[in-house]
């Protein structure tokens, strides 16, 4: 099955796996995320350092999830095979499932291990060289949990872990896109995964200035867009979704959530950590994504915007979104209930993207009180889900080193 000449297929979302700070499983996360719960709490792992709090994954069992194998793997490799596995079951591909040879795995992450790099670092300095795990490379490197996903699930296609910071879960789904019309796979899995709640992350990005400082308040921390944001609160998990396109899915009676429609990617070229004050990097990714989707601007309804609560990023964002798609456009971010999952983010906003199509159910940004005058002009959904059919939107991730990407999702 190569080329498709001019005929270029359409591509969609047949199954969603996540563990996220909203919950350990697609169900238990979407219905925390529609109720706008933040999930950010008081951390032992990050006791006594200026920021000590988090949006960790709870009710996530390594051990029952993946028995003794779990010892073997970093945690940013166990959320993404569960979430695979969750996904996957979701997709159901039948009795007699899919040729392993054509499915391929895309996921992003912008850390990799750091668990696994800390821990051993302290027991080389406090222990010496034989205290060191021998497993310590294999569990740390940053490809490894696309290798155990396809491990996990005897799959022989091609496997891939792509790093573009904070945009490393949308760019997956970008490659995915491009494997599919391509005809190289008939099915990947593609998505993002982040364990980096760590003390040395967690230094160095308050270090950075990066994160709030809410340490007498860490649930009302995450409030993207609002006035009085002053940071991001770091979270981890992971997503995948499965994609295949449509033809597929529809001769095994597969109905999906969404179709995945477009996707654009361009860099900053201006700054290692601050995006582009006019945001002429992220206009091309958004203009470059529309148009592969062949849409207009006019015709978008929905805006998961990357805001992560930091006051430069939302207001570059803010701006930019009305100036291309108005003020009328529904805007979310869910990052107030999830916090910022770094590399995994981007695929769970796309999940979440998806559903909210699927279901006519757009979740409100959490602790949005009101905006600033930067963010003045976007229509931000708050306070409550809200309830409008979706027909078209699009998912904007944005990184460290200038990466920017976005995805635009559209219904069945």
């Amino acid at each position: 099955m190569t080329g498709y000449g001019y005929r270029r297929p359409d591509v969609v979302i047949t199954g969603i796996g996540m563990v996220t700070p909203a919950g350990a499983d697609t169900t238990t996360a979407w219905k925390a995320t529609c109720a706008g719960l933040p999930a950010a709490a008081a951390d032992p792992r990050l006791a006594g350092l200026a920021v000590d709090f988090s949006c960790p994954v709870t009710g996530f069992d390594p051990d029952a999830v993946l028995g003794t194998e779990a010892r073997r793997m970093d945690p940013f490799t166990q959320y993404a095979i569960a979430a695979a596995r969750e996904a996957v079951a979701d997709a159901a591909p039948g009795d007699g499932g899919w040729d392993p040879a054509r499915v391929g795995v895309a996921l992003g992450t912008a850390v990799g291990g750091q668990r696994t790099w800390e821990e051993q670092g302290r027991r080389l300095g406090e222990r010496g060289q034989r205290a060191v795990n021998p497993l310590t490379v294999p569990k740390a490197i940053g490809n490894i949990a696309a290798g155990s996903v396809a491990m996990d699930l005897g799959l022989h296609g091609p496997s891939f872990v792509l790093s573009t910071a904070c945009a490393a879960g949308t760019t997956a789904l970008g490659l995915a896109l491009d494997l599919l019309r391509a005809g190289r796979c008939d099915v990947v899995l593609a998505g993002g995964t982040e364990a980096a709640v760590t003390p040395l992350v967690s230094t160095a990005f308050d270090r950075l200035k990066a994160l709030s400082r809410r340490v007498d308040d860490p649930c009302g921390a995450s409030r993207p867009f609002d006035e009085h944001r002053d940071g991001f609160v770091l979270g981890e998990g992971a997503a995948v979704l499965v994609l295949e396109r449509a033809d597929d899915a529809r001769a095994r009676g597969r109905r999906p959530y969404a179709r995945l429609l477009g996707h654009g990617a361009s860099s900053d070229a201006y700054h290692l950590t601050s995006p582009d004050p006019d945001g002429r990097g992220a206009r091309l990714a958004l203009r470059l994504a529309l148009e592969d989707a062949r849409v207009g601007a006019d015709d978008v309804e929905l805006v998961n915007a990357h805001a992560t609560s930091t006051p430069q990023g939302d207001a570059v964002e803010a701006r930019l979104i009305e100036d291309v798609f108005g003020r009328d456009t529904a805007v979310t971010s869910t990052k107030g209930v999830t916090g910022h999952m770094l590399g995994a983010a981007g695929a769970v906003e796309a999940a979440f993207t998806a559903l909210s199509i699927e279901q006519g159910v757009i979740p409100p940004t959490a602790n949005f009180g009101a905006p600033g005058a930067d963010v003045a002009g976007i229509d931000i959904v708050h306070g409550a889900s809200r309830r409008a059919p979706v027909s078209l939107a699009v998912s904007n991730s944005f990184g460290f080193g200038g990466h920017n990407a976005v995805v635009v999702l559209g219904s069945v």
